[in-house]
């Protein structure tokens, strides 16, 4: 598997052209994308063609994890005759939540086959994915990507967003990659903020053995150095604050 990152930022990146949670894991030539925060779509359609992706698999309902999968409506809708269709594994309420957003009752159904996430395993194309649910909406998920082919191979966890690292614990498998969240920097994060921060990344890495740590979706104003420091503090592996356009081996 190959993991592209093409949205690294968190709600408000303060870095010029930075897009909010959007990665993309490929395989043979096919691909999931987990998370369409704003700006996703634009990194997406320059690189490949979106109306072929697998699956987009939305981690919770807050708008930068979702909110481009307005723009590609749109495209699949009107740049195609007939139109094209792409499905969305989310939490339930999605559709519901584009819909009222344009207030257009069907507006998401006209484009975007969306069906409702649920703690499991599901196998999209050559990817199996097996969701857990994690502290931070009613409903938000992380999930391990494998393949299909090769069960006992390393895979992928994405965190989405998580504020209690142990929840991220039982999908972590030794010599996987783990993409996380790293909200707060250094910390601490505030009491009732939902998120994680490096000293809670470098516990949960030192006790499950990922490979490596790759970070993401940090604040603006938290200083990278010293979150990379807080991490390295627990765990000794390979630790990463990724970036858009970022490509790693998965």
């Amino acid at each position: 598997m190959e993991l592209l990152v093409v949205g690294s930022g968190a709600a408000y990146p303060d870095r010029p052209g930075t897009a909010s949670s959007t990665y993309v894991v490929t395989h043979g030539g096919e691909r999931i994308c987990l998370d369409l925060g704003q700006g996703g779509f634009a990194g997406l359609a320059g690189r490949f063609e979106p109306s072929a992706l697998l699956a987009v698999v939305v981690s919770h309902l807050h708008p930068d994890h979702f909110i481009d999968l307005v723009a590609l409506r749109h495209y699949l809708r009107y740049e195609f005759d007939p139109p094209r269709r792409v499905r969305v594994v989310a939490p339930a309420g999605l559709a519901g939540r584009l819909d009222a957003l344009l207030a257009e009752p069907g507006f998401a159904a006209a484009s975007l086959d969306a069906e409702a996430r649920a703690e499991g395993v599901i196998q999209v194309g050559p990817f199996m994915l097996e969701s857990r649910l994690v502290t931070h909406t009613d409903e938000s998920y992380a999930v391990r990507i494998s393949l299909a082919a090769e069960p006992a191979s390393p895979g992928l966890v994405y965190s989405g967003d998580c504020g209690r690292a142990d929840d991220l614990a039982p999908l972590v498998r030794p010599g996987d990659t783990l993409l996380i969240e790293v909200a707060f920097g250094a910390g601490p994060v505030p009491v009732g903020d939902l998120h994680l921060d490096g000293p809670a990344v470098g516990a949960l890495a030192a006790a499950t053995a990922p490979a490596r740590v790759l970070l993401t979706h940090l604040q603006m104003g938290r200083d990278p150095a010293a979150t990379m420091a807080a991490v390295q503090a627990r765990y000794p592996g390979p630790v990463e604050l990724v970036a858009d356009g970022d490509a790693f081996a998965a």
